[in-house]
């Protein structure tokens, strides 16, 4: 079993200790309240928990969907927002109605959504492309931040040919921002093939003012402090590593405890974990039905690895109630115990995409004429 030497050092973000030093990514319909409280649960509340996605023009125009998404349960300390904007205006605004209405305790600023909805409006893994945009919205999150610490998560470039993360790391740094995290992929390559953690560790290197934090392939415990140790960074983010196995948390605090325990729950367990998931979505949105439709789309991950029919999975996929997703779960050998070979990539794992640009987008690195605030998104999420 891999191990860490005790001297692992603290990661700080800003005033806030982050021990052990893994970060929740923040990931659109998924790192909502429930999933974080769950998250939370199986780590002891150790560990930084990062919303999804909040779009700054839906927060500063108060959208009933984004203000639902920024609720913290009293428990989550401390309150980590992730913001997306490609307006420096705007984002400066949002930043500034934080500080000022005391909704969180950490902003992370994304510019690592790869999807077309985003890139093609020049925000997420398009904008640091344009130098002298992401230096402005850093500069306005920044200046309006005031005491909290500002992040962001960013990707190594647009493509092999248009990388970015070297130069967004220094202008992170000059701009006064707290730490970056670098998903070691371009946005073309969206969730396919094997994250570069070779970047991660340039990036260390380059940067060596502020914490680094590595993201992707983090399967287990044992990936995090292979990272750790094979790049240099500061602490890890975990992503799709944590779809339907909330207890991997629970895993990291031991592996950087020095702790050889690792959870290797059995289906009883591992069923009662999606049950207590389910409620948690239904008492946060306020409908139980809507809870557990929601939770729909976690079942695959959760069972992935266990002996379970097609024929069960599909009954378990349009589930509608509480009572009738505990009770197809309880016609299930929940005896089994946990199978070989079940962690692994989940989630989206498609890769070579096309990136979805402006037009013009890679003409110039450092001309922005093109970027508009109708680039704005207005609904938060991803």
């Amino acid at each position: 079993m891999t191990t860490l030497a005790p001297s692992l050092p603290q990661l700080r973000i800003g005033p806030h200790l982050v021990q052990p030093p893994v970060v929740l990514a923040p990931m659109a319909g998924i790192t909502n309240a429930p999933f974080r409280t769950l998250c939370r649960e199986f780590s002891g509340g150790k560990g930084l928990f990062v919303s999804e996605m909040i779009t700054t023009r839906a927060l500063v125009e108060r959208n009933e969907k984004t203000m639902q998404l920024i609720h913290f349960d009293a428990s989550e300390t401390p309150r980590s927002i992730q913001l997306y904007g490609v307006d420096p205006v705007t984002v400066g605004k949002a930043v500034r109605m934080i500080v000022d209405e005391n909704l969180a305790d950490h902003i992370d600023l994304n510019f690592g959504c790869p999807v077309p909805k985003v890139t093609r409006k020049g925000g997420g893994s398009a904008l640091p492309y344009k130098r002298p945009l992401l230096r402005a919205i850093l500069q306005q999150a920044v200046s309006q931040a005031g005491a909290l610490p500002v992040t962001i998560k960013m990707r190594k470039g647009i493509d092999d040919d248009h990388m970015t993360y070297l130069d967004a790391g220094r202008i992170a740094v000059e701009e006064g921002v707290t730490a970056v995290a670098l998903h070691g992929r371009t946005a073309a390559q969206h969730y396919g093939g094997t994250a570069d953690w070779d970047a991660i560790a340039r990036l260390k290197e380059h940067v060596p003012e502020i914490p680094v934090l590595g993201n992707g392939d983090i399967w287990c415990a044992d990936d995090a402090l292979r990272m750790m140790r094979e790049t240099g960074c500061d602490g890890v983010v975990v992503g799709r590593g944590c779809l339907g196995r909330p207890w991997l948390f629970g895993d990291l605090v031991n592996a950087f405890e020095g702790t050889g325990t690792r959870q290797a729950p059995g289906l009883r367990t591992v069923a009662g974990a999606m049950v207590r998931h389910a409620t948690l979505l239904g008492e946060w949105i306020g409908d139980e039905a809507r809870g557990v439709i929601d939770f729909r789309k976690h079942v695959a991950w959760y069972l992935k690895g266990f002996s379970v029919g097609s024929e069960m999975r599909k009954r378990l996929a349009v589930t509608s109630s509480l009572e009738e997703l505990a009770g197809q779960l309880a016609q299930l050998d929940l005896d089994q115990p946990w199978p070989d070979g079940a962690d692994g990539p989940r989630g989206r794992t498609s890769g070579n995409n096309r990136v979805v640009l402006p037009d013009g987008w890679l003409k110039d690195p450092y001309d922005c004429a093109g970027v508009s605030p109708d680039a704005e998104l207005d609904t938060s999420g991803g």
